[in-house]
């Protein structure tokens, strides 16, 4: 039977470890398991770990000592929260005895089963699990290069860039100023952020700069809850924003960061005040190296237990990863992150996998109080992976409510997003 859409919004703000694979401590073999990347997938993995399967040996690798979310990004850019807000550090899985170590890694020898740090220090595992997060694309936009990208932030990478490079440069614009968005094509981190951002951004301008107009331009003709976001855009900030899809001439081909324009498929020229660029993106280098990727530049996995299709041993969770339906969101990188460890707890106590199942939660802000949301529930399927019918679905449009009813609705979305965002990071870090 399907799942209420009331009852599993509900259940979306709850901690994720509800959802987690049961499998008791004492199944669990003991072990050295070495994660790689400290974000939603890499931090998750390791407290799950060290709270469920105490005879294993965690290592958690991460270059940074503090993590920055791309949730709760959006609403930094807006003046809504500070950067130390949304950022977090290690100390408290250390204190938990998760081994954390603050290292580059240059490399992995999956047959000699170690992973090599920049300092020359070798780390051995019997499992690894590889969160390794993105990389953008450089140049597959002409004249869009890390150069450029001081002129025309993309904010989309807090470890490249932070989201206040964007902040700084959209509170310096003028009133009547213009602010250009160059949205990628599909696959990409986060679905739904660009239009969460283009939302922000316009609750901002409508605040603080009125004269002002925010174009997106955009690679696809569609997005993730477009029928919502139009929706807001409409009722909250008419005659700001103007959204282009690929058949309207939104797609941009080549920019020029001195000029401060962006050209599109038809050579339209536009000049911006403030342009935002998120470019197209692959998976991290650090998983292209060690072979993880295919061709097209992200890593193909094994559904039943999210193994590398193409590296005995390794596990690869969250963004990397080929896992359609499933987007590349926080939420999934947690729930890959549960399974993956307990797959890895029962295959060093020689047992079976658990049955998979896997969960997303998104969370988008599109004005003050105002939130929506997409959830859903899926399993592996004869061909990868595949949503459960009925499992979930969208927040109710506009047209579905009364005006009354959808100011509650929407507040209620908002308090939602910010207990899931509660929950999620201090189960990671807290």
């Amino acid at each position: 039977m399907a799942l209420s859409r009331r009852a599993f919004l509900a259940a979306a703000t709850l901690p994720a470890t509800l959802a987690a694979p049961r499998i008791a401590a004492a199944q669990a073999g003991a072990g050295r398991v070495v994660i790689i990347g400290g974000g939603f997938g890499g931090a998750s993995a390791a407290r799950f770990a060290r709270d469920n399967f105490p005879a294993l040996n965690i290592t958690l690798i991460e270059r940074s000592r503090t993590f920055t979310t791309c949730p709760y990004g959006n609403l930094v850019l807006a003046g809504r929260r500070e950067i130390n807000s949304i950022t977090f550090g290690y100390e408290k899985l250390a204190a938990r005895g998760v081994r954390v170590v603050h290292q580059s890694v240059v490399g992995v020898d999956a047959g000699a089963k170690q992973v090599r740090l920049a300092d020359g220090a070798q780390v051995p595992y019997d499992r690894l699990i590889m969160s390794p997060g993105i990389d953008l694309r450089w140049g597959a936009i002409e004249g869009y290069d890390e150069a450029a990208s001081e002129r025309m932030p993309h904010g989309w990478v807090p470890s490249l860039q932070p989201i206040s490079l964007l902040r700084r440069q959209l509170e310096a614009m003028p009133d009547g100023g213009r602010f250009v968005m160059v949205i990628p094509d599909n696959p990409f981190r986060c679905p739904p952020g660009p239009y969460e951002r283009i939302s922000m951004v316009a609750e901002y301008l409508k605040r603080a700069k009125p004269r002002s107009k925010l174009i997106a331009l955009d690679a696809k003709n569609g997005f993730s809850k477009q029928p919502l976001f139009q929706d807001a855009w409409a009722e909250l900030y008419p005659g700001i924003i103007e959204w282009r899809g690929a058949s309207n001439d939104g797609r941009v081909t080549r920019v020029n960061a001195a000029a401060m324009e962006v050209e599109t498929e038809f050579g339209e020229k536009l000049k911006g005040d403030v342009i935002n660029v998120i470019p197209p993106q692959t998976a991290a280098k650090i998983a292209r190296d060690a072979g993880l990727a295919n061709q097209s530049g992200w890593c193909p996995i094994k559904p039943a237990t999210l193994e590398s299709a193409q590296v005995e041993g390794i596990h690869v969770l969250g963004d990397a990863t080929i896992a359609a339906p499933m987007p590349k969101s926080g939420y999934v990188a947690s729930s890959h992150a549960k399974h993956a460890v307990a797959c890895i707890a029962a295959s060093l106590a020689g047992r079976a996998p658990p049955a998979a199942t896997f969960f997303n939660t998104c969370y988008s802000h599109v004005g003050a109080d105002y939130s929506i949301s997409i959830v859903g529930v899926f399993r592996p399927g004869p061909n990868g992976f595949a949503e459960v019918e009925g499992s979930g679905g969208v927040s109710p449009r506009n047209a579905a409510l009364t005006a009354e009813r959808r100011k509650e609705h929407r507040q209620l979305e908002a308090l939602y997003a910010d207990g899931w965002y509660d929950s999620i990071t201090d189960e990671m870090f807290g």
